[in-house]
């Protein structure tokens, strides 16, 4: 491994570039540089049987992300969208089909409208954070068992695992 010591001048050169780069008037860096549009489905699996493996589609507008579920009790879905998106997406479709399956478990739809994220430079990106649970369906408000579970998911990832 190679240290290397940077001098204060070449950190002032780097900082400089930074903030003119970043598109902001002001000399302070903006915080939100680099927000992107996105839709984000938190999928709570408590009442479906083992999902592992299912594929899943989630689409906006005429975007759309496919790929396929780990075994985990909660999965965080992300759909990037268009830099040149609106408030205005419409509908947004969530759908499930298990492995081996060629109809899907879940097919659920909600209209969604999109929230500007500032940069903090005048900019900013358009989001909206959805859920689905088998109970409440796909919603764009996100129900306490859906955000307690997200908090649990994450502290055990945090968590050092125990070895046997």
């Amino acid at each position: 491994m190679v240290k290397r010591t940077v001098g204060l001048g070449v950190l002032a050169v780097v900082s400089a570039v930074a903030v003119s780069a970043s598109a902001c008037s002001s000399p302070k860096p903006c915080a939100g540089v680099g927000v992107t549009s996105q839709v984000v489905v938190m999928f709570l699996r408590q009442g479906y049987t083992d999902l592992a493996g299912a594929s899943y589609e989630l689409c906006a507008g005429d975007t759309c992300v496919k790929d396929k579920l780990e075994r985990e009790d909660i999965t965080r879905v992300n759909l990037p969208l268009p830099d040149d998106v609106g408030p205005d997406v419409g509908t947004v479709r969530f759908r499930v089909t298990p492995k081996g399956s060629s109809s899907p478990e879940i097919d659920a739809s909600s209209d969604a409208r999109l929230t500007l994220q500032s940069d903090g430079c005048g900019g900013g990106a358009y989001n909206e954070g959805l859920a689905f649970t088998k109970e409440g369906g796909l919603t764009t408000k996100i129900p306490p068992s859906v955000t307690a579970a997200w908090r649990d998911h994450l502290e055990s990832l945090a968590s050092p695992s125990e070895s046997p």
